[in-house]
């Protein structure tokens, strides 16, 4: 809550005025009683007309005065919680951009969105509610007790009774009742997470006839959720019988007591009115009260929940000073390249290679066992690495450690000569393109898409990028041009055409370093072979890493990386490997005919 607080300490004078004016409108509603009081005592008792509209008067003045201050108040809660809950978004929503890919994948996309959608909603709704009416209710209900002192002591006795035993009632069933609202909430997200891996799974499940056994899952998680739903209900539904049973035997002992005052002349009619409104405002302001807890623990609960991602921090630190530095460089991004080439990271005479690992070993946070181990190699500037392996070999593993999607847990991995670590991650992932596995694209133009790759990007370089892509040819097909519309994920395309168009999107970026991870997967031999080739021919000294399960498509490769089960197995050209390295064999042998194994090894 703490964090809550830094966050509505820009909204003091709101946090501060919101409460006050609901005070102030509770202060003029509990007028309303004493000005009904003298409407009965005087107007109606003595037949004046006159008195009963000027009092009638005074109540609409009261109540629009009461308006007037409720809107002020609403509108101050509403502008402190609306605007620190946006703070908090946008801070939330920075500090994931900022987690590593071990921190998301440990955490989990679906609980992130979570924390920044429903669980901020439900702490900003909590906010605005507690400066409505934390103050309000207790005030109305202290407030009302002591007219009632002031209206007749005797009478008001039942009042100190009766709010003790409200009070019990109240907070008891909230009491009892909350801790199952988590019980409920809890099966509410699995009746949620069985929804969604049936929607996302519909191919699968209708695939193999699984739709009435899933129906059924379905069903009895549903059904568990509406019993525990009934039974909470149940208890709740005991606050306002029970309340109202409370508050009208104590309306009845008012109207006794009161009774017995005016019999005695004591008492006016009146005023006993009045103790009887001052009983309904009591009631209502509890039952108020009740709710607004139950809302600020939920609130609460919410807000620790996001403390907690916000207490999660990146395994992937900014180097001291590396941050501005990047920036300053950023518009060329050539300086420490140029050195690189020329001069700074030489070993015994050479240029540095543009990449290389160094008995590197990672690893994923909650596994056992390395995801690599003891990888070393180079790759000089201009060459086209082909990595390949069995699924969870560790080639997608590998290529992330090159942008410090994650680090390295033990070893280097050198860029240009400097560790990875050295670089701010702004200037490190300015020198590369990526391709990643997944093919996302965003809802938009397909210019606005391929500019993701360059702010500055030309509509030539983007032609340029997508005829590299062997994407040209379709989106001229579409006769859209650059303003193709584009689907949320692409889903207006086909799966080739979204590979090729995020292909395209790291071209436009001309990076010094293209890593494609498994990104032509989609594509028939013949475009694979066109896109290989161009890439080859266009990019001229970029340095190219090519992961990919085919053999075919990495067969041409300067150098071949071959992994198994996290460790380098082999690494050559494909000539060197099929007589070298068993593992590679295997995997052509399964891929290409015998003969065609064979050949290649003369």
């Amino acid at each position: 809550m703490r964090r809550l607080l830094h966050y509505m300490s820009a909204y003091k004078k709101e946090s501060i005025l919101g409460p006050l004016f609901k005070m102030l409108e509770a202060s003029f509603e509990l007028f309303v009683p004493l000005v009904v009081a003298d409407m009965v005592d005087v107007g109606i008792r003595r037949g004046d007309a006159s008195y009963v509209l000027k009092m009638g008067g005074l109540l609409v003045l009261l109540a629009l005065i009461g308006l007037a201050c409720s809107l002020t108040a609403q509108y101050f809660a509403a502008k402190a919680a609306c605007g620190s809950g946006e703070a908090l978004r946008r801070d939330l929503f920075a500090h994931i951009g900022g987690l590593s890919y071990r921190e998301i994948d440990t955490v989990g996309a679906s609980t992130l969105i979570t924390r920044m959608t429903s669980d901020i909603n439900q702490v900003q709704n909590g906010v605005n509610m507690t400066l409505r009416l934390l103050l309000r209710s207790p005030f109305v209900v202290f407030g009302a007790m002591v007219m009632a002192f002031t209206v007749d002591a005797s009478a008001a006795m039942v009042f100190v009774v009766t709010i003790p035993l409200l009070c019990l009632v109240v907070f008891g069933i909230m009491l009892v009742s909350m801790p199952l609202y988590k019980k409920v909430q809890r099966q509410l997200d699995r009746v949620l997470l069985t929804t969604r891996e049936n929607l996302m799974g519909v191919r699968v499940i209708r695939a193999f006839n699984r739709q009435e056994s899933e129906r059924e899952a379905f069903e009895e998680e549903n059904g568990s959720l509406v019993k525990m739903q009934v039974f909470v209900g149940r208890i709740s539904a005991l606050l306002n019988p029970v309340t109202y049973v409370i508050i009208n035997l104590a309306i009845v002992a008012v109207i006794w007591v009161g009774a017995r005052q005016v019999d005695a002349g004591i008492l006016t009619q009146g005023k006993v009115i009045a103790l009887v409104n001052y009983m309904s405002q009591i009631l209502v302001e509890l039952i108020k009260m009740a709710n607004l807890i139950i809302l600020i623990s939920k609130a609460a609960a919410c807000m620790n929940r996001v403390d907690g991602v916000f207490a999660i921090t990146s395994s992937v630190k900014e180097p001291a000073g590396a941050a501005a530095a990047g920036k300053a460089g950023m518009p060329g991004l050539s300086g420490d390249l140029e050195e690189a080439r020329t001069g700074r990271g030489r070993e015994n005479g050479a240029a540095a290679p543009a990449v290389e690992f160094r008995d590197v070993e990672a690893a994923y946070a909650g596994s056992g066992n390395p995801a690599l181990s003891g990888i070393s190699f180079q790759a000089k500037r201009g060459e086209t690495i082909g990595i390949i392996g069995g699924t969870g070999s560790g080639k997608t593993t590998l290529v992330n450690l090159i942008p410090r999607f994650y680090d390295a847990a033990k070893g280097q991995v050198l860029v240009n000569g400097r560790d990875v670590r050295e670089y701010s991650l702004e200037e490190l992932r300015g020198l590369m393109g990526v391709v990643p596995q997944r093919a996302v694209l965003f809802k938009g133009s397909l210019r606005e898409n391929m500019k993701w790759g360059r702010q500055d990007a030309s509509d030539e370089e983007i032609w340029e990028a997508l005829g590299t892509a062997q994407a040209r040819d379709f989106v001229e097909d579409k006769k859209q041009g650059l303003d193709l519309s584009i689907e949320q994920e692409g889903r207006n395309l086909s799966g080739g055409q979204r590979q090729r168009l995020t292909i395209a999107r790291a071209l436009v970026r001309q990076p010094e370093i293209l890593i494609m991870d498994d990104s032509a997967s989609a594509l028939d031999f013949a475009t694979d072979a066109r896109l290989r080739r161009a890439i080859k021919e266009d990019t001229q000294d970029m340095t190219v890493f090519l992961v990919s399960q085919r053999a075919s498509t990495i067969k041409n490769a300067d150098k071949i990386l071959v992994l198994d089960d996290g460790a380098l197995a082999g690494m050559g050209t494909h000539k060197e490997l099929l007589k070298t390295c068993q593992v590679y064999r295997e995997i052509c042998l399964s891929q290409f005919s015998k003969e065609e194994v064979e050949r290649d090894e003369q």
